[in-house]
């Protein structure tokens, strides 16, 4: 089965909280990517780079983990983030961003059986059009998935922001969303019943992330909650798309109506993987997501700490 993820690609500049300085590569769509190539999957990114040294660096990354990189048009400047790191490695996000993505005649020997999409890339003008429409094309034969990876900063009036965002929700099967991203869509509603809407918008599956309080799954007839597993956190970059990456990878080859069966002990399982797979990113600097021997023995490793392994 292959994969095609659709979005940006973003240097990260982060910034520690004693004020030193390293240059990451990422980008929520890209990090997914480059987690499912780790994990040993077919994946093609569609996205921007420019012939910049961090576009250079970029491209290099993902193409050492095996990710297809495929040219939507080239920015002037490669995408830039500025990270900012508090005492607790939490994340902070300034961004310098365009995205102009054209995919009118770009050559694809097949198509894919999934394709993700998510944060700037789905909602920011000019580009988002040419990604839903992409979307529309394949989705026939494809499984789609949704991550919308909220980054106010760039998401403009929050009603506008909503519509956006719940047009992508609409034209997916399986969504993910942190707790963070629900409060500043719908604030003050609670991540249960926001991903009840977001189920009756026509996703078999919604994800919701929160952090060090774990995960929960929410199917039409099933619900189920995961723990986090307990790391010591280096930062939190790209650990919700690590998680993606693993939801993914354990879910590839399903079709709607399978994802609208699974059972609430098939959700559990789906959202411990994750969780391990998050756990080994938040462990390390950067958005480095487990290759599948790392994501095996750390799943291992957190089931026999809870108690779950016999």
């Amino acid at each position: 089965m292959s994969f095609l993820v659709i979005g940006e690609c973003v240097a990260d500049i982060v910034r520690g909280a004693d004020g030193t300085e390293r240059i990451h590569p990422g980008g929520s769509p890209a990090n997914v990517a480059l987690g499912l190539g780790r994990l040993g999957r077919d994946v093609t990114l569609l996205t921007q780079l420019a012939d910049d040294p961090t576009g250079r660096l970029i491209a290099d990354h993902l193409k050492g983990a095996g990710v297809r990189v495929e040219s939507g048009g080239a920015p002037v400047r490669t995408p830039s983030a500025v990270v900012a790191l508090d005492a607790r490695g939490q994340a902070t996000y300034t961004f310098d961003i365009a995205w102009t993505l054209e995919t009118g005649g770009l050559p694809r020997a097949e198509r894919p059986g999934h394709v993700h999409i998510g944060s700037i890339a789905a909602v920011t003008a000019p580009g988002a059009a040419a990604v839903l429409a992409e979307v529309e094309r394949l989705r026939d034969g494809a499984t789609v998935s949704y991550d919308p990876n909220v980054r106010p900063a760039l998401m403009g009036e929050r009603a506008e922001a909503v519509v956006r965002v719940e047009r992508c929700v609409a034209l997916s099967d399986l969504v993910k969303a942190s707790d963070e991203d629900l409060a500043w869509l719908y604030p003050g509603e609670a991540p249960e019943r926001v991903a009840a809407r977001w189920l009756a918008l026509g996703p078999a599956l919604v994800l919701v992330t929160r952090g060090a309080a774990g995960s929960l799954a929410r199917t039409g007839r099933e619900t189920a909650v995961a723990q986090a597993p307990a790391v010591t956190v280096a930062d939190t970059v790209g650990a919700g798309d690590s998680f993606m990456s693993a939801v993914l990878d354990t879910l590839a080859g399903r079709g709607r109506e399978a994802l609208s069966a699974l059972g609430a002990e098939d959700l559990a399982g789906l959202l411990a993987r994750a969780g391990a797979a998050a756990a080994v990113t938040v462990s390390r600097a950067g958005a480095q997501p487990p290759d599948r021997a790392e994501l095996d023995a750390a799943g291992e490793r957190f089931a026999l700490r809870s108690g779950r392994a016999s």
